[in-house]
Protein backbone atom coordinates (compact mmCIF):
# COMPACT_ATOMS: atom_id res chain seq x y z
CA UNK A 1 0.00 0.00 0.00
CA UNK A 2 1.40 3.58 -0.59
CA UNK A 3 2.15 5.87 2.03
CA UNK A 4 0.27 9.21 2.34
CA UNK A 5 2.87 12.16 1.45
CA UNK A 6 0.49 15.27 2.55
CA UNK A 7 -1.53 14.72 5.32
CA UNK A 8 -3.16 17.29 7.94
CA UNK A 9 -4.15 14.98 11.10
CA UNK A 10 -5.23 18.19 12.86
CA UNK A 11 -7.95 18.73 10.34
CA UNK A 12 -10.84 15.45 10.08
CA UNK A 13 -11.98 15.89 6.70
CA UNK A 14 -15.40 17.27 7.79
CA UNK A 15 -15.08 20.88 9.70
CA UNK A 16 -11.33 22.31 9.79
CA UNK A 17 -12.66 24.88 12.40
CA UNK A 18 -14.28 22.68 14.32
CA UNK A 19 -11.61 20.09 14.46
CA UNK A 20 -8.74 22.84 15.17
CA UNK A 21 -10.51 24.04 17.87
CA UNK A 22 -10.93 20.49 19.74
CA UNK A 23 -6.63 20.65 20.17
CA UNK A 24 -6.78 24.60 21.66
CA UNK A 25 -5.58 23.56 25.05
CA UNK A 26 -3.43 21.36 23.68
CA UNK A 27 -2.96 18.20 21.33
CA UNK A 28 -6.01 15.84 22.15
CA UNK A 29 -4.24 12.12 21.83
CA UNK A 30 -7.77 10.26 21.44
CA UNK A 31 -8.89 12.06 18.59
CA UNK A 32 -4.67 11.60 16.88
CA UNK A 33 -5.11 7.99 17.89
CA UNK A 34 -8.00 7.62 15.83
CA UNK A 35 -6.55 9.18 12.62
CA UNK A 36 -3.64 7.17 13.31
CA UNK A 37 -5.76 4.28 13.60
CA UNK A 38 -7.29 5.03 10.34
CA UNK A 39 -4.06 4.49 8.77
CA UNK A 40 -2.73 2.09 10.72
CA UNK A 41 -6.20 -0.13 9.35
CA UNK A 42 -5.66 0.11 5.92
CA UNK A 43 -2.10 -0.46 5.95
CA UNK A 44 -0.30 2.71 5.68
CA UNK A 45 2.87 2.91 7.25
CA UNK A 46 4.38 6.02 6.25
CA UNK A 47 2.61 9.59 6.80
CA UNK A 48 4.11 12.97 5.63
CA UNK A 49 1.98 16.20 7.67
CA UNK A 50 1.72 18.95 6.36
CA UNK A 51 2.09 21.05 9.31
CA UNK A 52 -0.13 22.96 12.26
CA UNK A 53 0.08 25.71 14.86
CA UNK A 54 -0.43 23.99 17.73
CA UNK A 55 1.45 20.82 17.87
CA UNK A 56 -0.67 18.00 16.76
CA UNK A 57 2.03 16.82 13.72
CA UNK A 58 4.66 16.62 16.24
CA UNK A 59 2.28 14.97 18.80
CA UNK A 60 1.42 12.34 15.69
CA UNK A 61 5.10 11.89 15.23
CA UNK A 62 5.28 10.70 19.07
CA UNK A 63 2.63 8.48 19.18
CA UNK A 64 2.71 7.24 14.93
CA UNK A 65 5.16 4.00 15.98
CA UNK A 66 2.39 2.86 18.28
CA UNK A 67 0.61 1.80 14.75
CA UNK A 68 3.83 1.09 12.71
CA UNK A 69 3.52 4.31 11.03
CA UNK A 70 7.12 6.42 10.22
CA UNK A 71 5.67 9.44 10.67
CA UNK A 72 7.07 13.12 8.84
CA UNK A 73 5.88 16.33 9.85
CA UNK A 74 7.71 20.19 9.61
CA UNK A 75 5.66 20.95 13.08
CA UNK A 76 4.42 24.02 11.71
CA UNK A 77 4.37 25.62 8.21
CA UNK A 78 5.76 28.70 7.56
CA UNK A 79 4.17 31.85 6.03
CA UNK A 80 4.65 35.63 5.28
CA UNK A 81 2.61 38.01 7.24
CA UNK A 82 -0.43 38.90 5.09
CA UNK A 83 -0.03 36.00 2.86
CA UNK A 84 -2.26 32.89 3.34
CA UNK A 85 -0.65 30.35 5.69
CA UNK A 86 -2.10 30.88 9.47
CA UNK A 87 -4.43 27.85 9.08
CA UNK A 88 -1.31 25.97 9.53
CA UNK A 89 1.39 27.85 10.90
CA UNK A 90 3.78 30.41 11.78
CA UNK A 91 4.84 33.95 9.97
CA UNK A 92 7.59 35.74 9.59
CA UNK A 93 8.45 39.48 8.66
CA UNK A 94 11.54 39.40 7.57
CA UNK A 95 14.25 36.84 6.02
CA UNK A 96 16.22 37.32 9.17
CA UNK A 97 13.17 36.18 11.34
CA UNK A 98 12.18 33.46 8.38
CA UNK A 99 15.91 31.67 9.41
CA UNK A 100 14.18 32.23 13.54
CA UNK A 101 11.15 30.31 11.91
CA UNK A 102 13.38 27.60 10.24
CA UNK A 103 15.96 27.08 13.42
CA UNK A 104 12.47 27.18 16.10
CA UNK A 105 11.15 24.20 13.61
CA UNK A 106 14.36 22.30 14.10
CA UNK A 107 14.39 22.60 17.60
CA UNK A 108 10.71 21.47 18.42
CA UNK A 109 12.12 18.35 15.94
CA UNK A 110 10.99 18.74 12.28
CA UNK A 111 11.75 16.82 9.86
CA UNK A 112 12.03 19.23 7.34
CA UNK A 113 10.53 22.75 6.69
CA UNK A 114 7.75 23.73 5.11
CA UNK A 115 6.75 26.86 3.10
CA UNK A 116 4.09 28.90 1.67
CA UNK A 117 4.53 30.92 -1.41
CA UNK A 118 1.02 31.40 -2.42
CA UNK A 119 -2.71 31.07 -1.73
CA UNK A 120 -4.64 28.93 -2.89
CA UNK A 121 -7.15 28.20 -6.28
CA UNK A 122 -10.10 30.58 -6.53
CA UNK A 123 -13.15 28.66 -6.91
CA UNK A 124 -14.66 31.50 -7.92
CA UNK A 125 -12.68 32.71 -10.63
CA UNK A 126 -11.15 29.53 -12.78
CA UNK A 127 -7.59 29.83 -13.39
CA UNK A 128 -6.48 32.11 -10.62
CA UNK A 129 -5.03 31.92 -7.19
CA UNK A 130 -5.75 33.79 -3.84
CA UNK A 131 -3.57 36.66 -2.61
CA UNK A 132 -0.32 37.27 -4.20
CA UNK A 133 2.51 35.33 -4.85
CA UNK A 134 5.87 35.71 -2.87
CA UNK A 135 8.42 37.16 -4.80
CA UNK A 136 10.75 34.85 -6.80
CA UNK A 137 14.08 36.03 -5.23
CA UNK A 138 12.49 35.91 -1.41
CA UNK A 139 11.26 32.09 -2.18
CA UNK A 140 15.23 31.39 -3.10
CA UNK A 141 16.73 32.77 -0.24
CA UNK A 142 13.96 30.91 1.98
CA UNK A 143 14.84 27.75 0.17
CA UNK A 144 18.64 28.65 0.48
CA UNK A 145 18.29 29.34 4.10
CA UNK A 146 16.34 26.22 5.05
CA UNK A 147 19.12 24.01 2.84
CA UNK A 148 22.11 25.88 4.89
CA UNK A 149 20.29 24.28 7.84
CA UNK A 150 20.34 21.12 6.47
CA UNK A 151 16.51 20.65 5.82
CA UNK A 152 14.81 19.63 3.19
CA UNK A 153 11.59 22.05 1.54
CA UNK A 154 8.08 20.93 1.13
CA UNK A 155 6.11 24.34 -0.72
CA UNK A 156 2.27 25.19 -0.75
CA UNK A 157 2.56 26.57 -4.38
CA UNK A 158 0.05 27.26 -6.87
CA UNK A 159 -0.35 29.23 -10.09
CA UNK A 160 2.41 29.27 -13.21
CA UNK A 161 4.54 31.70 -11.04
CA UNK A 162 4.12 30.54 -8.27
CA UNK A 163 5.23 27.16 -9.21
CA UNK A 164 8.36 28.35 -11.62
CA UNK A 165 9.67 30.88 -8.66
CA UNK A 166 9.83 27.18 -6.39
CA UNK A 167 11.22 25.08 -8.65
CA UNK A 168 13.92 27.54 -9.83
CA UNK A 169 14.46 28.22 -5.74
CA UNK A 170 15.29 24.37 -5.44
CA UNK A 171 12.25 22.76 -3.13
CA UNK A 172 12.38 19.37 -2.69
CA UNK A 173 8.25 19.00 -3.74
CA UNK A 174 6.14 20.78 -4.73
CA UNK A 175 2.31 20.56 -3.44
CA UNK A 176 -0.94 20.93 -5.09
CA UNK A 177 0.54 23.23 -7.81
CA UNK A 178 -2.29 23.74 -9.56
CA UNK A 179 -3.27 25.56 -12.95
CA UNK A 180 0.46 25.18 -14.40
CA UNK A 181 1.23 25.89 -17.99
CA UNK A 182 3.69 24.41 -20.46
CA UNK A 183 6.53 25.79 -19.32
CA UNK A 184 6.18 25.13 -15.61
CA UNK A 185 5.65 21.41 -16.39
CA UNK A 186 8.76 21.58 -18.86
CA UNK A 187 10.19 23.17 -15.42
CA UNK A 188 9.39 20.32 -13.35
CA UNK A 189 10.69 17.15 -15.33
CA UNK A 190 13.99 19.42 -15.98
CA UNK A 191 14.39 19.26 -12.10
CA UNK A 192 14.44 17.47 -9.41
CA UNK A 193 11.41 18.45 -7.02
CA UNK A 194 9.03 15.57 -6.67
CA UNK A 195 5.08 17.30 -7.55
CA UNK A 196 2.28 16.13 -5.03
CA UNK A 197 -0.64 17.43 -7.04
CA UNK A 198 -3.48 16.41 -4.25
CA UNK A 199 -6.04 15.45 -6.78
CA UNK A 200 -8.79 14.52 -4.38
CA UNK A 201 -9.13 17.77 -2.74
CA UNK A 202 -11.47 19.08 -6.04
CA UNK A 203 -12.37 15.55 -6.85
CA UNK A 204 -13.76 14.90 -3.77
CA UNK A 205 -16.34 17.98 -4.37
CA UNK A 206 -18.22 16.79 -6.77
CA UNK A 207 -21.60 16.36 -5.79
CA UNK A 208 -20.99 17.72 -2.75
CA UNK A 209 -23.33 21.10 -3.06
CA UNK A 210 -20.22 23.16 -1.59
CA UNK A 211 -19.35 24.20 -5.23
CA UNK A 212 -21.28 24.05 -8.30
CA UNK A 213 -19.88 20.97 -10.03
CA UNK A 214 -19.69 23.13 -13.48
CA UNK A 215 -17.32 24.90 -11.04
CA UNK A 216 -15.42 22.10 -10.46
CA UNK A 217 -14.94 19.96 -13.53
CA UNK A 218 -13.18 22.61 -15.71
CA UNK A 219 -10.46 22.78 -12.84
CA UNK A 220 -10.56 18.75 -12.80
CA UNK A 221 -9.99 18.29 -16.40
CA UNK A 222 -7.99 20.72 -16.42
CA UNK A 223 -5.38 18.98 -13.24
CA UNK A 224 -5.97 15.54 -15.52
CA UNK A 225 -4.64 16.59 -18.38
CA UNK A 226 -1.45 17.94 -17.02
CA UNK A 227 -0.94 14.54 -14.92
CA UNK A 228 -0.94 13.11 -18.54
CA UNK A 229 0.92 15.48 -19.71
CA UNK A 230 3.67 14.94 -16.71
CA UNK A 231 3.69 11.34 -16.84
CA UNK A 232 4.83 11.75 -20.70
CA UNK A 233 7.27 14.02 -19.76
CA UNK A 234 8.67 11.56 -16.86
CA UNK A 235 8.19 14.36 -14.02
CA UNK A 236 8.88 12.84 -10.57
CA UNK A 237 5.30 12.32 -8.80
CA UNK A 238 4.15 11.05 -5.35
CA UNK A 239 0.81 10.64 -3.91
CA UNK A 240 -0.77 13.12 -1.54
CA UNK A 241 -4.33 13.10 -0.66
CA UNK A 242 -3.88 16.51 1.52
CA UNK A 243 -5.93 13.93 3.93
CA UNK A 244 -7.86 16.00 6.52
CA UNK A 245 -8.96 18.65 3.91
CA UNK A 246 -13.04 18.72 3.45
CA UNK A 247 -14.19 15.38 2.44
CA UNK A 248 -10.45 13.94 2.18
CA UNK A 249 -10.39 11.71 5.42
CA UNK A 250 -7.71 9.79 6.72
CA UNK A 251 -6.66 6.64 5.36
CA UNK A 252 -9.30 6.94 2.55
CA UNK A 253 -7.84 10.00 0.89
CA UNK A 254 -4.88 8.54 -0.18
CA UNK A 255 -7.06 5.39 -1.73
CA UNK A 256 -8.73 7.92 -3.05
CA UNK A 257 -6.42 9.76 -4.65
CA UNK A 258 -4.84 6.25 -6.12
CA UNK A 259 -7.67 5.63 -8.27
CA UNK A 260 -7.68 9.44 -9.32
CA UNK A 261 -4.38 8.61 -10.84
CA UNK A 262 -5.16 5.41 -12.32
CA UNK A 263 -8.45 5.92 -13.97
CA UNK A 264 -6.63 9.42 -15.35
CA UNK A 265 -3.91 7.11 -16.82
CA UNK A 266 -5.86 3.65 -17.40
CA UNK A 267 -2.17 1.62 -16.92
CA UNK A 268 -2.60 0.71 -13.48
CA UNK A 269 0.95 -1.14 -13.28
CA UNK A 270 3.38 1.35 -14.67
CA UNK A 271 1.22 4.10 -13.07
CA UNK A 272 2.14 2.39 -9.62
CA UNK A 273 5.46 1.85 -10.42
CA UNK A 274 5.94 5.64 -11.25
CA UNK A 275 3.84 6.57 -8.07
CA UNK A 276 6.29 4.52 -5.84
CA UNK A 277 9.09 6.33 -7.67
CA UNK A 278 8.31 9.61 -6.38
CA UNK A 279 7.23 8.08 -3.01
CA UNK A 280 10.57 6.95 -2.53
CA UNK A 281 12.40 10.23 -3.14
CA UNK A 282 9.92 11.49 -0.26
CA UNK A 283 11.39 9.29 1.59
CA UNK A 284 14.62 9.71 1.27
CA UNK A 285 14.76 13.63 0.86
CA UNK A 286 12.07 14.35 3.57
CA UNK A 287 14.25 12.79 6.75
CA UNK A 288 16.41 14.62 9.50
CA UNK A 289 19.76 13.63 9.37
Amino acid sequence: MFGECHAHIIMDGVNYRQAIDMHKNGPDDQIIREHLKAYQDRDITFVRDGGDALGVSARAKELAPEYGIDYRTPVFAIHKEGHYGSIVGKSFATMREFHGRVLEAINAGADFIKIMTTGIMDFNAHGAVTGTPLDAAEVKEMVHIAHEEGMAVMSHTNGDYGVQAAVEAGVDSLEHGNYMNEESLNMLAESDTVWVPTLVTVRNLLGDGRYADETLKPIIEFAEENIRKVFKLGVKVAPGSDAGAYRVLHGKGIQDEMKAFTEILEESDIVCHWLSDGESEIKKKFIRR
